[in-house]
């Protein structure tokens, strides 16, 4: 182990953080086997002690990619005021937060093909993800809608994947929109959506 990686972290632990690590840095060509175990301090032979091959180990950074993502949402939402569209924004801020920064590690979670995407820890976090998502947008449809959660999840994902939490630039030089700006093209501006949750 490393200095920087506390004692208390297992062999295992240190290798997914490393890898976290590599991809923030350098995205998904910089994580190899050897770099993560160079990263966290241990032999060459741990990482194939630990998981069957880089997929594996992908995947298990994509599980841990998810809880934090999760947490991210929840804590967004849970921080904005009481309406729904203030929730439904707040999860999206959450979305657009935890990428900032990470797009090598957001390219693992939704499009690298090398990870299992059948693991049941793996579905079980990108299914949370999505619920989280769909109950924010409930209150507007009644229940599921997948046109009406697909549109949010397209505009947030796609803002992301843009870089436009970065005020990158678009195509003609000027500065993105905020993103509220856009939910609220999507979201029904309607009273009887716009109050507190608790009331309804």
């Amino acid at each position: 182990m490393t200095q920087d990686t506390p004692p208390e972290v297992s062999t295992r632990d240190a290798l997914i953080q490393a890898g976290m690590a590599l991809l923030a840095e350098g995205g998904p060509e910089a994580l190899t086997l050897r770099r993560a175990a160079a990263r966290a301090g241990v032999s060459h032979a741990a990482p194939a002690h630990h998981f069957k091959g880089l997929r594996g180990l992908q995947t298990a950074i994509a599980i841990r990619a998810f809880a934090d993502f999760n947490r991210a949402m929840i804590t967004h939402r849970d921080a904005a005021a009481d309406t729904p569209f203030d929730r439904l924004a707040g999860i999206c801020d959450g979305y657009l937060a935890f990428v900032d920064g990470q797009e090598g590690l957001f390219h693992l979670m939704f499009t690298a093909a090398e990870v299992d995407r059948d693991d049941p820890d793996f579905r079980t976090g990108a299914t949370r993800a999505y619920g989280l998502l769909r109950a924010g947008c409930a209150p507007f449809t009644g229940g599921a809608d997948l046109v009406f959660e697909g549109a949010v999840w397209s505009a947030v994902h796609g803002y992301a994947t843009l870089g436009f939490t970065r005020k990158r630039g678009q195509a003609g030089g000027e500065n993105p929109p905020p993103f509220r700006a856009l939910l609220r093209l999507i979201v029904p501006d309607r009273p009887d959506h716009l109050g507190p949750v608790s009331a309804k």
